[in-house]
């Protein structure tokens, strides 16, 4: 449990989080003479979640703030681990509160009156592509030459295949495309509904209970399973890596494209790593034919642990930290800024010359369901993808099985939301 002298945050590791962290409390020090001394723990994805859900870390006062994703909200509130901003908000808003954020940014965190956080870092998924090797006149000829059509960022999985079929060159380090195979609960599942979605599948019924057991979702999952299995189009290391070493890889210039979030684009062109700077884009994701592309809208916010014993200088923080000047400086850090200002900021568009695209990115940006054994439910879907590709168990089996599970702790969810 933490001191009533120190004041500790829960980070989602990735260098430019902590490094933005680290600037923007110092700055706060320094503008309100706040003289507690601060502990920021960066933690991977599941050691966060054990550390400020599943070890009950914001309820019991170990964390005054956490990032905490989307994806784990519901089940945050309902077991009483956040604190409610909005006693907070009413006595001092952020600046521009709500109208300086899309809605899109602002829906998930309000349950009734309540509201549980404040945006820290956007950026829904895309398809990420090196601008520079597809628009090599060489590279459009041979491609011309080999398939008969020209070379552009594919708008269909079948020409995803191709296209990374093409440019993977083990023998210069450069691979087709490059996936988030790590079996963390997260990243298989954000792909899965992706190809779902792009296949023209849902994911939840008419009463909210998941359903993965369609031909949409056996399709994907069949094309993903072909996909990660493929040395012909996939970086090595996809299946030892999540979505920040997959981002680094691209930058490092080791991938022509790959779905991912929007962020990894544009830490290409401010982390002094990258080797790719000057020569991205990004795309809509890739769909089937006769079908709409789509994204998905997961983000990260600043929370406060109901817990905390500085819950004061916990939101004057966040506050502090969501201006629209700490926005900006977070997004040259190498995060994504959430406030509208950043998107359509000159200086950053100068420097991220895509940076705009956010906004309509939003458009056709999905959510997962908010439940409250979510991380439960995300586990079987991890087991069912890393099954498929590890196994050669036909697909409508390894589906079966996994819609019996969640049916089964689905059930339980369903009665438990009607008593809320």
């Amino acid at each position: 449990m933490a001191s009533n002298d120190s004041f500790r945050i829960a980070v989602r590791k990735f260098g430019p989080f902590e490094t933005a962290l680290q600037k923007l409390w110092d700055s706060y020090c320094a503008e309100t003479g706040c003289k507690l001394k601060v502990e920021m723990v960066p933690m991977d994805l599941d050691d966060l979640y054990e550390a400020i859900i599943g070890k009950h870390g914001l309820k019991n006062g170990d964390w005054d703030i956490a990032h905490v994703v989307t994806d784990w909200l519901f089940e945050a509130w309902t077991s009483g681990a956040l604190e409610d901003l909005q006693p907070y908000i009413n006595h001092n808003p952020p600046d521009d509160f709500p109208n300086g954020w899309s809605k899109s940014l602002l829906s998930m965190q309000q349950f009734g009156d309540s509201i549980v956080g404040l945006p820290f870092h956007d950026g829904p998924e895309c398809l990420i592509y090196r601008k520079d090797l597809f628009d090599d006149s060489n590279e459009q000829q041979r491609y011309f030459d080999q398939f008969g059509k020209t070379l552009q960022a594919p708008q269909t999985w079948d020409d995803f295949k191709t296209v990374s079929q093409f440019f993977t060159r083990p023998e210069d380090n450069l691979y087709g495309t490059v996936f988030a195979g790590l079996p963390d609960g997260h990243n298989t599942v954000f792909d899965f509904c992706l190809q779902l979605w792009t296949r023209g599948g849902e994911l939840t019924g008419k009463n909210g209970q998941v359903i993965i057991n369609t031909k949409a979702a056996a399709e994907g999952l069949a094309f993903y399973r072909d996909t990660l299995r493929d040395n012909t189009m996939i970086h090595p290391n996809s299946m030892q890596y999540e979505s920040v070493q997959t981002g680094m890889a691209f930058a490092r210039g080791e991938a022509a494209m790959m779905v991912n979030w929007f962020g990894f684009a544009s830490m290409c062109e401010v982390i002094d790593e990258s080797k790719v700077k000057g020569r991205v884009d990004i795309a809509p994701i890739p769909c089937t034919a006769g079908n709409e592309s789509a994204s998905l809208n997961v983000y990260w916010l600043y929370t406060i642990g109901s817990g905390s014993r500085h819950k004061q200088v916990a939101y004057d923080f966040i506050r502090f930290a969501t201006n629209r000047r700490n926005d900006k400086l977070l997004t040259l850090e190498g995060g994504i800024g959430c406030r509208i200002s950043t998107w359509k900021d000159s200086g950053v568009n100068a420097i991220i010359p895509y940076y705009h695209k956010l906004e309509k990115l939003h458009q056709n940006a999905r959510s997962l369901p908010q439940k409250a054994n979510w991380s439960q439910i995300a586990k079987i879907i991890d087991e069912v993808v890393l099954q498929a590709i590890n196994t050669d168990t036909p697909i409508y089996r390894l589906l079966e099985a996994g819609q019996q599970k969640i049916n089964a702790i689905d059930k339980t969810s369903l009665n438990y939301a009607n008593t809320l």
